[in-house]
């Protein structure tokens, strides 16, 4: 048994078993577990915290992660902790793209959340670490950081190093394309099959600026990552100190008594979305903003999307509508060079506390004030790539709570169109590949929502078959469905309410024209009120698609996406 010494040392009594010595002997048995996995008497008395690691297999996102677990590790035990290793799920959206697995996708954020949350809440942590790679581990992470309100650090495992193919760089989004330029008879099966096997060549989360590395440039803007980290490469050596930083920076926290609502602030949300418009993020950094935002118990809207994106320039030229991948990014100085001309610019809240126990501006004192003159890959903000982010929130009769258009250019995006409606990604996918849809159309794909889908598929097949057939800026896309990262071209996500709960766009029929105009932020359905009465009058919702199972208590609880799509609401 651990002496009175040992057991008050430490955290000042923030963990169970720290505290319970004192208590008298009824707390043998839970110290004679805690020594079989380890502990010592000098043991008792140190901050335990959560180590949660969602290293896996499954997908080159989370190959590498045990690596930098086992250095946060060590950093911990050398800081005077004693952490608790446990595991969490991934799932590759990558893989399960275009299939019924990828309504898992959204739902395994919620998993990923409940789980670490589970865990450190049982076993009375005095803080929490998570290691992470792929789309969902990072906005899952972050939810439970937000709900436990613990000192919390995220590590991100880091990004991919870009493939070659007869000299020029290709990634994931490469291979969804190549599909389509198979179809249209661009390219034969032989060279598909290079794109293939060279687009993905190790460990490392998808290159450009897809979900994955936008949620890390995004938690690196909000104080809850080692600054500098978000674009590190998974196969470097650099990301291993990074994660040693990580650990010992979490043991900071725990000392001070820092929690993650104390850095997950309105003005930290605020930073982390001017760097999502800054470097042309993905429409899925909305819907997880929310989301953490709920968790954090911080009121946060789609309007602060709108209000921060007129102010915001995109400083970055990034694929998938740009030129490069987050590696040549992270050489060009990284989201610090970014974030370092936004606080200049009087864009970003300097203030805001870190992980690292420093604000914001302390931690950028130190990065350049202008981007290196020989790169192309950050603008300076004073002739910004584009003068506006991306990211557009839309309203109008066929989404009256919102929907989230993905723009890529200086111009404003304008699409009057005839609608080809399809229930579903299979049915738009065989028209598309069919070539049944031509340049003007307007593509619906609807019942793909939250509780339509359920789980809100990403709609990377169509989009990018779009885009290898030609038909990028010719033909508008909207979905209640969600995008990939790696999506670009006319598309609009998000469209609330859906059509599962019979939103307007349950009610549109082929030929009605629908009006996209990202300028006045309208996404409208040319149909008079009285006609989408009648059909309104007419429709009921289909039967849920799943009864039992994870999927079935997901469409059950889950909010709608202009909410975030969580399950936790009243």
């Amino acid at each position: 048994m651990a002496d009175e010494s040992d057991a008050t040392a430490g955290s000042g009594g923030g963990n169970v078993h720290s505290r319970t010595v004192t208590e008298g002997d009824t707390r043998a048995p839970n110290r004679a577990m805690l020594r079989a996995v380890g502990f010592r008497d000098g043991d008792f008395g140190k901050p335990i915290v959560g180590l949660s690691n969602s290293h896996s297999t499954i997908t080159p996102c989370n190959a590498g992660l045990n690596r930098l677990a086992a250095a946060a590790e060590q950093a911990i035990r050398e800081a005077g902790g004693m952490p608790q290793t446990f595991g969490t799920i991934t799932v590759s959206d990558g893989i399960s793209m275009g299939t019924e697995g990828m309504k898992c996708s959204l739902v395994s954020r919620e998993v990923i959340g409940d789980s670490i949350e589970t865990v450190c809440r049982a076993q009375s942590h005095d803080g929490v670490l998570a290691v992470g790679g792929c789309d969902k581990n990072m906005p899952g992470a972050l939810i439970a950081m937000a709900r436990l309100d613990l000192p919390a650090v995220f590590v991100y495992g880091g990004t991919i190093k870009p493939g070659v193919l007869d000299g020029r760089e290709i990634d994931l989004a490469s291979a969804f394309e190549a599909v389509g330029q198979l179809q249209a008879q661009k390219i034969d099966r032989a060279q598909l099959g290079a794109v293939e096997r060279h687009a993905c060549p190790g460990a490392g989360s998808c290159g450009g600026m897809y979900t994955a590395n936008t949620m890390s440039s995004v938690i690196e803007a909000m104080g809850m990552s080692i600054p500098g980290s978000s674009t590190m490469l998974a196969v470097d050596d650099e990301i291993v100190g990074a994660a040693r930083d990580a650990g010992t920076a979490l043991m900071g926290l725990v000392k001070r008594g820092v929690t993650a609502r104390q850095i997950l602030t309105k003005e930290a949300f605020e930073n982390g979305i001017a760097v999502a418009m800054a470097i042309g993020g993905s429409t899925n950094a909305v819907l997880h903003l929310l989301a953490i935002a709920h968790a954090a118990e911080v009121p946060l809207s789609l309007d602060d999307f709108r209000r921060i994106r007129e102010r915001t320039p995109q400083l970055c030229d990034m694929k998938p509508a740009g030129r490069h991948v987050v590696a040549a990014l992270h050489a060009a100085g990284g989201v610090p060079v970014v974030m370092r001309q936004l606080l200049d610019a009087g864009l970003l809240h300097g203030d805001c506390l870190t992980i690292t126990g420093k604000t914001v501006a302390e931690n950028l004192a130190g990065a350049p004030a202008q981007p290196d003159p020989g790169q192309t890959v950050i603008f300076p903000v004073s002739k910004p790539h584009y003068p506006q982010g991306h990211l557009v929130i839309l309203g109008g009769s066929l989404a009256p709570d919102g929907a989230v258009a993905k723009t890529s250019g200086p111009d404003p995006i304008v699409h009057r169109g005839p609608a080809r409606v399809f229930d579903g990604e299979e049915a738009a996918m065989a028209a598309i590949l069919g070539r049944r849809v031509a340049a003007g159309d307007v593509v619906v794909i609807r019942y793909e929502g939250p509780k339509g889908g359920p789980g809100m598929r990403e709609m990377l097949g169509p989009t990018s078959a779009l885009v290898g057939e030609g038909l990028s800026g010719k033909v508008a896309l909207i979905t209640d469905g969600r995008f990939s990262g790696a999506t670009h071209g006319r598309v609009v996500g998000h469209v609330a309410p859906e059509a599962q709960v019979g939103g307007p766009i349950a009610l549109v029929e082929d030929g009605d024209v629908v009006v996209l105009d990202t300028a006045r932020g309208v996404l409208d359905v040319e149909v008079d009120e009285a006609t989408l009465a009648a059909r309104r009058a007419a429709w009921s919702p289909p039967p849920p698609r799943y009864t039992r199972g994870v999927l079935a208590k997901f469409a059950r609880l889950v909010s709608s996406a202009s909410l975030g799509a969580v399950t936790d609401r009243d």
